[in-house]
């Protein structure tokens, strides 16, 4: 799948937003890329699944992680194209862990998968918590990486099925907010 194949998908079933928003990292951008209007279509969540998991056929993968919401359904569909299994990590006082009775044996080969990826803050909380539980980070599989390739996980390799150079502005320097375009809500056509 190329990514001009991704981004066919991402616009027909309009994943790709314009407008004023605010990123979970705080900053602002003209774009959004909105997962679940892509991952309610289990069709076109298993092909892009299918050509995340492609990349890692030999790589001996035993367990795909993703972050709590998105990254539940990826990694699901991931680890099944792979044949391996698929666990979550989620938050608890606001630090990323795993719950649920979920574990790694040492050593555990683990892929880590994420829809959107601005900074990537959230994938270094994983790497963290995977090395913790004595698993080997091997790789981070992204949907879309909108960093504009600046984001970086150290040791870890990643790739993406999607490349974008989305610009992004902190609050006190963002031009939409200097015309007074409202905020709109992340995930809904609402306003603020």
């Amino acid at each position: 799948m190329t990514e001009q194949d991704v981004k066919n998908i991402l616009i027909e079933t309009g994943a790709i937003m314009d407008g004023h928003f605010l990123l979970t990292s705080g900053l602002h951008s003209p774009h959004y890329v909105e997962k679940f209007n892509v991952l309610q279509h289990p069709k076109y969540t298993e092909q892009l699944c299918r050509a995340m998991a492609e990349k890692f056929v030999d790589a001996n993968i035993e367990t795909v992680v993703g972050p709590v919401t998105g990254g539940i359904i990826l990694a699901h569909e991931t680890a099944k194209a792979l044949n391996a299994r698929a666990i979550f990590t989620e938050r608890v006082d606001g630090k990323m862990t795993f719950r649920r009775g979920f574990n790694l044996h040492d050593g555990e080969r683990v892929l880590i998968v994420e829809d959107i990826v601005t900074t990537g803050g959230s994938i270094k909380e994983v790497i963290e918590v995977v090395k913790a539980f004595g698993g080997v980070p091997v790789a981070v599989s992204m949907l879309v990486d909108r960093s504009g390739g600046k984001v970086n996980f150290g040791d870890v390799p990643s790739t993406a099925l999607l490349h974008m150079n989305v610009e992004t502005y902190t609050p006190e320097v963002c031009p939409l907010c200097k015309k007074n375009i409202p905020i709109t809500k992340r995930g809904s056509t609402g306003k603020k």
